[in-house]
């Protein structure tokens, strides 16, 4: 199933549900697709051609469900898709985490993209519902893992794929594959840095929490001093705060220099691990992904950008139909 073959992406909000109007549309419906992270809910009812008939999102994600259950939640979203009772359902996320709906054990590297379906686990409830499972890193150099990033990776890659692909984030993601096999990757807890630099540490008090980080000169002062000097990045978040005590920056300005600064350790840092000279393929989204796009072409990378929901439709369309067939 080609890319083209799936509808555009539609712009998410707290808790939303749309559908098409036609009853005769809904006669075509063959799976739904359900992205459950962390902390929200995507599903779209998809017909047989791919074509998104409906979709249900909200914030319930697994944190909202340890308390509610995944059940409930999943009946809920399926009734306002109105999705056919023998539609299956294939869900990829943190649904499938030890701490989720049923625990999907992870592969091991190197594990094929287009062989994810063969190791979903199906859950003991109402019709038939599987999960996706997520790939581990089993090196004790260098152990690592994903979970939901593996189907946003089937979603963006062709078969043969040989090459680079990051996934900005919280914890963002640089993947190594080679010919269709995720044979290396690494994280990096860049978003989740920012977080706590920005209100959890003396540079709180260089940061305006209500200004966000955009691309302009200060980003990308940081994003070059952080490639100039990727080891001296505890010195260089210091001197952060220490040019506005000076005098030589604003506090205005922390927000997009530390942003600059982050990003570019870690590009700096998948840079010397894969080796990555070349293009990359860009999953990301919103600002985010506008400020990763900013750095990585500054950083001498041709980006190839690709939107992270679209991403993980496409993978979860593709992971159905090797499950499931193209149902008519």
């Amino acid at each position: 199933m080609s890319s083209a073959d799936v509808s555009n992406a539609v712009s998410s909000n707290a808790a939303s549900s749309k559908a098409v109007s036609s009853k005769a549309a809904f006669s075509k419906a063959a799976i739904v697709a359900v992205d459950w992270g962390t902390s929200s809910f995507r599903a779209w009812l998809i017909a047989a051609d791919a074509t998104e008939l409906a979709e249900s999102r909200s914030n319930e994600g697994m944190l909202h469900c340890a308390t509610s259950g995944f059940a409930p939640v999943l009946r809920a979203h399926l009734a306002k898709l109105e999705a056919p009772t023998e539609a299956p359902v294939l869900i990829c996320g943190m649904a499938g985490a030890r701490q989720g709906w049923v625990e999907a054990p992870y592969l091991h590297t190197p594990t094929r993209l287009d062989a994810l379906h063969a190791a979903a686990i199906r859950v003991e409830t109402d019709g038939d519902v599987r999960i996706l499972p997520g790939l581990a890193q089993a090196r004790a150099d260098a152990p690592d893992v994903m979970r939901g990033e593996e189907t946003q990776l089937l979603g963006v890659t062709e078969p043969d794929f040989t090459g680079v692909v990051c996934i900005p984030g919280t914890h963002s993601k640089w993947i190594r594959i080679d010919r269709g096999a995720v044979v290396a990757f690494a994280t990096y807890m860049t978003g989740e840095l920012f977080a706590v630099m920005s209100e959890h540490s003396i540079l709180k008090h260089a940061v305006e929490s209500e200004v966000a980080a955009e691309d302009g000169p200060e980003f990308r002062a940081g994003l070059a001093s952080a490639l100039s000097s990727p080891a001296s990045l505890s010195n260089t978040l210091f001197r952060l705060r220490a040019a506005q005590l000076l005098g030589f920056e604003t506090r205005s300005a922390g927000a997009a220099r530390l942003s600059g600064v982050l990003i570019g350790s870690e590009i700096a840092d998948a840079r010397a691990r894969f080796g990555a000279d070349g293009p990359v393929r860009l999953i990301g989204a919103g600002r985010l992904g506008g400020l990763y796009r900013a750095a990585l072409a500054a950083s001498g990378f041709t980006v190839h950008e690709c939107d992270a929901e679209q991403a993980s439709r496409r993978g979860l369309i593709k992971a159905a139909w090797q499950i499931w067939g193209a149902r008519s």
